[in-house]
């Protein structure tokens, strides 16, 4: 990502606006960081809809819906739980795209296999001009806790916007 996030967000609007959607965000480990990217851009209050942040199991099954087998089964650091999470936010927030993101922040959280750094991210789009399934991936982000939290939200930002490019042009 070349442009700073605020562009990015504005970009993200312009395109919302366009197509006439609206977006929600189910985050954990960004605390409400993506929500904030979204609604500092002019204008938010027309495609943004609401923000759910869910740090905790509980708060992922009972805001969002998440399967408490499924956090059991994957961990809720993991892209089957961050795919839940966005499709549970397309639902319970009333929105036509979401953007979900689960990860370890640190400085402590790490499990075998799952370092500080790990953040697993999903998108979903019910709309008919972006018809792709929902989409999840995990990265490892370096640096200390801020950086991992201001890159995650900047990604799952950069993702809502590829929902909008055509198929295989990914700014990913």
């Amino acid at each position: 990502m070349d442009e700073p996030v605020e562009l990015l967000a504005a970009e993200l609007g312009e395109r919302l606006l366009r197509a006439g959607a609206r977006v929600s965000t189910v985050e954990s480990c960004t605390g409400g960081g993506l929500a904030h990217l979204l609604t500092s851009a002019p204008g938010s209050s027309q495609w943004f809809e609401r923000g759910f942040v869910t740090y905790s199991n509980d708060a992922k099954t009972e805001m969002v819906g998440v399967d408490r087998e499924l956090i059991a089964r994957h961990g809720a650091v993991s892209v089957e739980v961050a795919a839940a999470m966005a499709e549970g936010g397309l639902r319970a927030g009333r929105a036509d795209c979401c953007a979900a993101v689960t990860g370890i922040a640190g400085p402590g959280g790490a499990s075998p296999g799952k370092p500080v750094g790990t953040v697993c991210f999903a998108w979903a789009c019910s709309l008919p001009s972006a018809p792709r399934a929902t989409r999840s991936e995990r990265a490892h982000i370096n640096g200390g806790r801020e950086e991992v939290r201001a890159q995650s939200a900047a990604h799952a930002l950069a993702g809502l916007l590829a929902l909008f490019e055509p198929e295989g042009a990914n700014p990913l």
